[in-house]
């Protein structure tokens, strides 16, 4: 998910400076929900994963 989130990115950057506004400002924005989502996952992976009993 995190790598959606570099090539999103990438994109951005490419039609920015090709000036493709519209494309751009959609990709960076889909860039930053997905991130959003990532952090959110890796969040209760990591919350989960603690209360495993050993």
């Amino acid at each position: 998910m995190l790598s959606l989130t570099v090539t999103l990115l990438v994109i951005a950057l490419i039609a920015a400076v090709l000036g493709f506004g519209g494309i751009s400002a959609a990709a960076a924005g889909i860039a930053k929900v997905v991130f959003f989502i990532f952090i959110v996952a890796f969040l209760v992976s990591l919350v989960m994963g603690r209360r495993r009993p050993r």
